[in-house]
């Protein structure tokens, strides 16, 4: 067990040029629609001496979803799914990382609260250690991948349509994959 005297605990902000939060859910029960969060900020506090008592935060504007389809966009951000005009973020704050080490590949466990609209749940990154190395003007980046899944009902986005072929327009499990670059701060 560490002491506070010998724990080294390295901050780390998010790099949004070089950060990418995907989702995806399927479309009339036969193709995947895929969007992405675009404006997003954080940080990662890494405890050097046991990383497992790590500690990160994310914060992620909701109107900036994106699907490369405005339509579709503008009726995520109503009040039918995310209602942006009221709820204006979407967060993550970590509760506990299990799993973690300094090596490159190292697959880990990190459970936290996503909030979305007013309801939080506890969810399950699964992640993998990218790696750390210097950029080309002295700083310090690292990177990591992680994956989980939802239920978006869970948060209250309930609007759908039924298929008159059987089925609903929009699937309930949502996919969100995520490729994060750090940059370590001063």
């Amino acid at each position: 067990m560490s002491t506070a005297a010998e724990t080294k605990v390295s901050t780390w902000n998010i790099d949004p040029a070089h950060t990418t939060i995907e989702f995806a859910a399927k479309h009339m029960m036969i193709t995947t629609v895929r969007g992405r969060i675009a404006d997003l900020r954080g940080t990662i506090e890494v405890d050097e001496t046991d990383p497992n008592a790590s500690r990160t935060e994310v914060e992620m504007e909701a109107k900036s979803i994106d699907t490369r389809n405005e339509q579709r966009d503008q009726h995520l951000r109503s009040g039918d799914f995310l209602d942006v005009e009221k709820w204006t973020h979407i967060t993550f704050r970590s509760k506990k990382v299990d799993g973690a080490r300094a090596r490159e590949g190292t697959q880990f466990k990190v459970v936290g609260d996503l909030t979305i609209k007013d309801v939080t749940k506890e969810i399950t990154l699964d992640v993998t250690y990218e790696g750390r190395g210097k950029d080309p003007w002295g700083g310090e980046r690292a990177g990591y991948s992680a994956k989980t899944k939802i239920n978006r009902s869970d948060y209250g986005l309930r609007w759908n349509q039924a298929l008159e072929t059987g089925g609903v327009l929009v699937g309930d499990e949502v996919k969100i994959n995520i490729d994060l670059e750090l940059i370590k701060a001063a």
